[in-house]
């Protein structure tokens, strides 16, 4: 998702733990089981420790944490998994990018096809929309936490590219990827938190919709984001706080 949507969704996100704590527990162990595989060290390992930090926000338990790592690095058995990009157009015309992980590629393909398809969309091939997007470090952080031109010195000086102040009651500030290890660690030397901090897909352009429309491409990208393989769904779309209440109800 994009702009205020976005927002909306780490809401929504939070507010359901309970009820799929089960399945975000299995997403954040495929992912530290992915990290583990460059060492199992958070220390030196930053995308480990990143998604270390997820875990522990949504406490998830030690035992669980301790073996997807030893998954990882080869200290327990564990079936290989491969990490896909898989990308589609939803209703009125939404790019849409798919991260998953598989240790079955053709079944998860033919899979999201099948939704892409039921749910008013088309899967399409490699390249078809990637080009919309930028892969970009997006780290979230609260206006109360840090002043602007502080926050603004602090994260230029450590690599980052943009700092957008647009949102409500929040920055956005964007890296390249390969300096998002360094900006974060700046933000954490400052004990300043995050809402949300990942290397991710960013929309160049997005496409604002209506309630109608809206709900039709919420309507796939929840199912998407509903499949067990399926990590991450992007998409280029925007849809106002207004709209959003409304759908969630």
């Amino acid at each position: 998702m994009s702009g205020h949507s976005k927002w909306s969704k780490v809401k929504r996100y939070k507010g359901a733990l309970d009820e799929k704590r089960g399945k975000i527990f299995s997403r954040l162990s495929k992912e530290i089981q992915l990290a583990a595989k460059s060492g199992g060290d958070p220390d030196t390992n930053m995308r480990l420790r990143t998604i270390l930090l997820k875990a522990k926000e949504v406490s998830m338990p030690a035992d669980t944490i301790k073996r997807a790592i030893n998954k990882g690095t080869g200290a327990e058995a564990a079936v290989a998994l491969e990490e896909m990009v898989y990308e589609g157009y939803a209703p009125a015309g939404v790019a849409v990018l798919v991260e998953a992980v598989t240790d079955n590629r053709n079944r998860t393909a033919a899979d999201i096809r099948s939704i892409f398809a039921k749910n008013g969309g088309n899967m399409g091939e490699s390249g078809s929309v990637s080009f919309l997007f930028d892969k970009k470090g997006q780290l979230i952080v609260k206006k109360e936490a840090i002043g602007e031109d502080d926050l603004m010195g602090l994260v230029l000086d450590a690599g980052a590219e943009d700092l957008k102040t647009d949102k409500n009651d929040v920055y956005e500030i964007l890296t390249p990827p390969e300096n998002f290890d360094k900006v974060k660690k700046a933000l954490e030397d400052k004990k300043i938190a995050t809402e949300s901090a990942e290397v991710t897909f960013v929309p160049k352009t997005t496409v604002v919709l209506d309630e109608k429309k809206a709900g039709s491409v919420l309507g796939l990208y929840d199912a998407l984001d509903e499949y067990e393989d399926v990590q991450n769904v992007h998409a280029n779309f925007e849809v106002s706080d207004e709209i959003m209440a409304k759908l969630d109800r």
